[in-house]
């Protein structure tokens, strides 16, 4: 029987964020993108999001190669926590694998990790499987797609994209794909991010003319914060600062990296004398500068978000700023942001954050693009990938009214096989797929229980009796005593405490009586007697711990 080629999603569906995707066919299998998504408000103290790699780590005989299409943490975050599992070439574009390589260094991998540089229109073989890299734009640079050549048909992974035709680095090649649909791709998958928005996304162009707009005739200090990802933007702040006579200086460590790293590889043209550091920047005039910043998405601890609480060693906000906010929020990062821009006017700031001052662009393409991807490659099926259930379901209705039909159109969940021949597609069985949590140095240590208790504590709080048993007969010895955190105040709540106590007391009399001498017989006693007297008495469900100690 002949092989069938398997495409597997193991993230980037019904989410934003954490894109990967599994190609696999026989004995070879390569993946594509290796990203990270950010916690919910839910997961307490969870700091990132990574695939599930077992079916990954399961199959690491098989692994050809990471293929990543560009820099974003979304697209490259979870490399260093995944090749602790599997190791393979990882396969970008010089920019992309400049970034990922501080990954590398942070997480002592770089010695063990092979990466190797590539430019829009090279052919990489990789087991059976031969993947070109296809120039495209979006709000990094050095993005690519990737045309997969397999032994059953071509498949097109667009990534993230949209298209600029005034993009410094060029518009994505809509002529490579135009000859690639003519040729025949047997599947197109497809970036969704933006497919619920109808016409075109504006030109990165027009954020420069934004930003001309408030520098010019400006007497305060500029401060702009946007994606340290972003060099078009980062090289507007430079040429615009420059044509007004202003220094710039950088803070915040994403921002310095990235700034090192793409001056290095010649992203960035930074004339001289322009860049200050940031510790230099008392002995210049305020209406002569410009503070380059990370904080746009309002995240703990970013430069702009210490700037605003006071806590930045440099920069203290007052009165005689104009804060630019080139960014849009991520979903998700609503409050974080609205928070810090409260806090900046209250210091007196003016904050410049409205869309309508064309200050931002989305690096994805809308309808009228992705309409006319569509039609360029006349793939034989279509994927949708890269978003929500609403966005995958969207996309869908809107091949289909590029004329595709319904029949080859297909909406996958994580971890599902789509299966390919030469002529057919469809879903069949799921692999291992999900999330795995990161939390500081633990990987997937923290799970749903855990989860859970962390949930029940942030709401209800948490209650520790204590009490010494006595090992020949089981007799109490000492207590109850009753410790609370996050549940009342004790001071003003001694009654309740002592009636706690006395419940306590009660029920492991009747332990006793009732020779009662398990452990785990007398804790659960205690908790529902306890748990069921709180929940009457205050409406209150707190995590209940009994620790018995045998003397």
């Amino acid at each position: 029987m002949a092989e069938k080629l398997k495409v597997i999603p193991l993230g980037g569906l019904n989410e934003i964020g954490k894109n990967m995707t599994v190609v696999e066919y026989g004995k070879d299998m390569i993946v594509i993108d290796c990203g990270l998504g950010f916690p919910e408000d839910d997961m307490y103290g969870i700091d990132l999001v990574i695939p599930d790699v077992t079916y990954l780590a399961n199959n690491r005989q098989k692994l050809r190669g990471f293929f990543i299409t560009h820099g974003h943490e979304d697209h490259i975050g979870s490399i260093p926590y995944v090749l602790q599992a599997v190791n393979a070439p990882i396969h970008g574009t010089a920019l992309t694998n400049g970034l990922i390589r501080l990954k590398l260094e942070e997480h002592d991998l770089l010695s063990t990790t092979k990466l190797v540089d590539h430019k829009p229109g090279d052919m990489v073989k990789a087991g059976c499987f031969t993947v070109e890299f296809i120039h495209v734009n979006h709000s990094i640079a050095d993005a690519v797609a990737f045309c997969v050549h397999t032994p059953v048909g071509r498949l097109i992974f667009t990534g993230d994209f949209k298209i600029d035709p005034t993009a410094p680095d060029g518009m994505t090649d809509l002529a490579r794909l135009g000859e690639l649909g003519k040729q025949g791709v047997l599947a197109l998958f497809c970036d969704s991010t933006n497919v619920e928005r109808m016409g075109y996304t504006p030109s990165e162009s027009s954020v420069t003319e934004g930003l001309d707009r408030q520098f010019k005739g400006c007497d305060k200090r500029i401060i702009v914060t946007t994606f340290a990802s972003n060099m078009y933007r980062i090289q507007s702040i430079l040429q615009i600062a420059k044509r007004y006579g202003r220094k710039v200086a950088v803070t915040g460590r994403s921002m310095e990296n990235i700034l090192k790293v793409a001056s290095d590889l010649g992203y960035l043209e930074i004339a001289k004398d322009t860049v200050v550091d940031i510790t230099q920047i008392k002995s210049i005039p305020k209406n002569k500068l410009v503070i380059v910043a990370t904080g746009s998405q309002g995240e703990n601890m970013s430069a702009l978000y210490r700037m605003a609480f006071s806590s930045h060693k440099q920069v203290d906000i007052t009165a005689f700023d104009r804060v630019l906010i080139s960014a849009s929020a991520i979903p998700g990062n609503e409050k974080a942001i609205g928070r810090i821009i409260n806090e900046l006017y209250r210091k007196g700031a003016e904050v410049v954050y409205d869309r309508a001052e064309g200050l931002h662009v989305s690096g994805h393409a809308c309808q009228e693009e992705l309409k006319l991807i569509h039609a360029l490659i006349q793939p034989r099926f279509f994927i949708p990938l890269h978003g929500e259930q609403r966005m995958l379901q969207v996309h869908a209705k809107l091949a289909q009214t590029m004329g595709m039909s319904p029949k080859r159109v297909f909406v996958a969940d994580l971890g599902q096989v789509i299966e390919f021949t030469a002529k057919t597609c469809k879903l069949t069985d799921t692999v291992p797929a999900g999330q795995i949590l990161v939390d500081g140095s633990g990987v997937g240590d923290v799970g749903n229980v855990v989860l859970r208790d962390r949930k029940h504590l942030a709401e209800d709080g948490m209650i520790v009796v204590c009490v010494n048993l006595s090992g020949l007969d089981g007799g109490v010895l000492s207590g109850p005593d009753i410790i609370t955190r996050g549940f009342i105040y004790v001071k003003e709540s001694e009654d309740l405490i002592e009636a706690l106590k006395f419940i306590v007391t009660d029920t492991l009399e009747l332990c006793q009586e009732k020779k009662i001498r398990d452990h785990t017989a007398i804790k659960a006693a205690i908790k529902s007697a306890l748990s069921g007297y709180l929940y009457k008495t205050t409406k209150r469900d707190p995590m209940i711990l009994p620790i018995l100690t045998v003397l």
